[in-house]
């Protein structure tokens, strides 16, 4: 309790801090994505949130990127000494999957806001104890999910929430790319596999437009006899039931052609995203409603910056965000199931449960695109 208590005060102390509006963050991770989206994201939100210091476990980006961005950097072995420093207000973890359970804990009881990758964790308990963590440190914790931001995919919700397609009955999607190894995506024990990686995006997709939660799942997984793929599956076919008569269908793979749509047909219309997923590039869409074709695009953006500029409005209103840890863990759970799926060879129902809030076009924010920046010892994770 004595702790838990300690982080408390730790937290009001910092977020006191409130006058200059930005929040300090330690990045808790240094790979390829921390490097090329992550760490360019602070210069288009330094209105209310500027970084502060670097965690990371290799001493070549350790010292590059310290001198780089003039913040001191921290070895894993040296997370308490990092959180201890009072202007590291929240962390953002960009840590291989089973590593995110850990550092969000050590970090919420030291007071510090947590921003952590998806998935949120890799069982349903982890994120349960990342959520109580934070919960009994009074400290705000949100799953990076920059699509819940994002112009396109926001303007899709709107087009459902207003009726343009009827009402929406089929998902369908298809997300993709060749993946170079070595990466820690096809490494079971970090938490690799190509559900984890990219199948969670389709999941989340189909649930906020569904607007709704999955009551059964089926899956299949293939490793394809790809030499990159022996500890983790090279690609994954699904199937979610929802309640009132709505399906969704997805493919993914880490073997195949670069792909990242979504269509979404109703009674009325449907809705083509091409590019949905990705953090870079325009997102091309086409809505049919009532006979009618409109085309379009969303422009390329900062989504990274997106994040970080709600989590820290959050921080500093003392809000609850949206995306929140339960938002992931809901994914998480499904995710779960359908590993479960594959292995059995059966379909897995799940209880149900209960999401009062989903992405709304209102949380839209925009900042211009990030320049890719010079990266230090990573390999991009797409041939």
């Amino acid at each position: 309790m004595a702790q838990r208590q300690r982080g408390k005060q730790g937290t009001r102390r910092r977020t006191g801090a409130k006058a200059k509006r930005q929040v300090g963050y330690a990045v808790v991770g240094l790979g390829h994505f921390a490097q090329e989206s992550v760490l360019p994201a602070f210069a288009h939100a330094r209105g209310n949130s500027r970084l502060v210091a670097l965690v990371s476990g290799d001493a070549k980006k350790a010292r590059v990127l310290g001198k780089k961005h003039g913040v001191p950097v921290f070895g894993y072995e040296q997370f308490e000494e990092c959180l201890a420093l009072p202007e590291v207000e929240a962390v953002y973890i960009v840590l291989p999957n089973t590593m995110h359970a850990e550092y969000a804990v050590r970090a919420a009881r030291a007071g510090a806001h947590v921003l952590c990758e998806k998935p949120l964790a890799t069982t349903e308990a982890e994120c349960r104890e990342m959520i109580g963590a934070c919960e009994e440190s009074d400290v705000r914790l949100m799953t990076a999910y920059r699509l819940h931001f994002e112009k396109a995919n926001l303007q899709a919700v709107k087009a459902v929430r207003e009726g343009k397609l009827g009402e929406p009955r089929l998902f369908s999607s298809t997300f993709c790319f060749q993946l170079k190894t070595p990466n820690i995506r096809a490494e079971a024990d970090k938490g690799g596999g190509v559900l984890w990686d990219i199948g969670v995006y389709c999941v989340n997709a189909a649930r906020y437009l569904f607007r709704a939660e999955p009551v059964e799942v089926f899956a299949f997984y293939d490793r394809s006899g790809d030499a990159r793929f022996t500890e983790t599956e090279e690609a994954a076919s699904v199937v979610m039931r929802f309640p009132e008569g709505k399906l969704a269908a997805f493919n993914v793979s880490f073997g195949a052609e670069a792909v990242a749509t979504y269509r979404l047909v109703g009674t009325q219309g449907e809705l083509h995203l091409e590019n949905a997923y990705e953090a870079k590039g325009p997102i091309h869409w086409t809505l049919k409603s009532r006979g009618k074709t409109r085309r379009g695009k969303a422009p390329s953006r900062d989504q990274l910056a997106a994040e970080l500029v709600t989590f820290s409005d959050c921080i500093l209103q003392g809000k609850d965000p949206e995306p929140d840890g339960w938002e992931g863990l809901a994914d998480v759970r499904i995710v779960s199931a359908l590993y479960e799926s594959a292995r059995t060879g059966k379909p897995v129902k799940l209880e149900p449960i209960e999401r009062k809030r989903r992405p709304t076009p209102e949380q839209e924010v925009g900042r211009p695109p990030a320049k890719t920046p010079e990266l230090i010892h990573v390999q991009a994770p797409a041939r």
